[in-house]
């Protein structure tokens, strides 16, 4: 049997206490930031409970890479991957060296090569954005806990 947590209407995370987690993993100058990014997602997933169907695994670890891709592209590569979880909201931040915050390409070209990244994590999350910050900026995506099959729509609760 799951239980449900009342603030959201989904299922529980037992693995969360009520304040939440904060994981941080620094990616100056290390190989292979975004397969590097993704293991820890996953593991950071896996150990609070967020690694089932309900939270949508997949779409998750699509964003971190997305956010990694674009900051290794158009971002002087990334610094910092931050990942917060609560029992009702997941945030994954990318922090770069570029203060330039980013947009969607417009128009949105489906058959043309690149410019999609944004668009993806504009599809997947309930809410993204960007921030400028001293020395870069930090882009971000979030997810709530409780989701129904439509991308982008949170289930009322019960």
């Amino acid at each position: 049997m799951t239980s449900s947590d009342p603030s959201t209407g989904g299922p529980a995370r037992a693995h969360l206490p009520q304040t939440g987690q904060r994981r941080r993993l620094a990616l100056t100058a290390v190989p292979g930031p975004v397969g590097h990014g993704r293991r820890f997602a996953r593991q950071a997933l896996e150990d609070w409970g967020w690694s089932d169907s309900e939270t949508r695994t997949d779409d998750i670890l699509l964003i971190v890479s997305e956010l990694l891709a674009n900051a290794c592209l158009h971002g002087g590569g990334p610094r910092e991957l931050v990942l917060t979880a609560s029992p009702a909201h997941l945030r994954v931040e990318v922090l770069d060296c570029e203060m330039l915050l980013p947009s969607p390409r417009p128009p949105h070209l489906v058959d043309a090569p690149g410019g999609h990244g944004l668009h993806i994590v504009q599809r997947l999350s309930q809410r993204w954005g960007a921030v400028a910050h001293g020395d870069g900026k930090a882009v971000w995506a979030e997810f709530d806990a409780a989701r129904s099959p439509v991308l982008g729509t949170a289930v009322a609760p019960l």
